[in-house]
């Protein structure tokens, strides 16, 4: 209790110095330990991956302390995103959206980047719907021109790669990118996740989760009018 008491005090004292929120004052703070060889209890490594223990280890197998444990061994904070996530893709039986969010998770809890942040310095926002169709047909409604204009129309995006039914990569009309995985739920039910990714700002990862709430919302309804 002292414990959390202090930090609270701390991290009060950090939003009256620097105008953050709350919640970024204390997620420094909290980072700050970490990079210090401070070993953070789980709740606190799950604050600042952004990813709940329960969520990462239904997934995984494994929780926080866990991932963190391992990619330390591995040498990881000296590493390149890419050369961790090479390292838990080839060592880890987990899918590829799951070892993207232990590896950014990870970077997370060991400083490298800020909630929403990539490595060079852009933002990304994330969404996700689980909908009741095979997970080849959510695929289909996002590559196939003309089921998307059904619950989409009016948005002129590049398909760059698309590897059916698991993923698909896209430019966005303005410049940013998408990163969309697929996964099967059951026969009759699979879940869409996406990274809109190369934002500019932190204050752009809102507005952007928004937009895309309200974009599986109108694939919802469109889904459901085909049933």
């Amino acid at each position: 209790m002292p414990k959390n008491k202090d930090l609270k005090r701390l991290a009060r004292e950090r939003m009256a110095k620097t105008g953050e929120s709350y919640t970024t004052a204390r997620a420094q703070l909290l980072a700050k330990r970490s990079q210090a060889g401070e070993r953070l209890t789980e709740p606190e490594l799950a604050e600042l991956a952004g990813m709940s223990t329960e969520a990462v280890e239904r997934a995984t197998k494994h929780d926080w302390s866990w991932w963190l444990d391992r990619l330390d061994e591995a040498g990881s904070r000296k590493k390149e995103h890419r050369d961790i996530a090479r390292y838990v893709n080839s060592n880890f039986e987990i899918s590829a959206w799951w070892a993207q969010t232990v590896v950014v998770g990870y970077e997370r809890i060991v400083g490298l980047r800020e909630i929403g942040q990539r490595r060079e310095g852009s933002y990304d926002a994330n969404k996700s719907k689980t909908l009741p169709v095979p997970v080849e047909e959510l695929f289909q409604a996002f590559v196939d021109d003309e089921a998307r204009t059904g619950w989409l129309p009016d948005c002129e995006w590049q398909l760059r790669k698309a590897t059916e039914p698991k993923s698909i990569r896209l430019d966005w009309p303005d410049g940013t990118r998408v990163d969309l995985w697929f996964t099967a739920k059951g026969d009759a039910k699979s879940t869409v996740q996406i990274q809109h990714r190369k934002l500019e700002s932190k204050d752009e990862i809102a507005r952007v989760k928004a937009e895309w709430g309200e974009r599986l919302a109108s694939l919802a309804r469109w889904l459901a009018d085909r049933a």
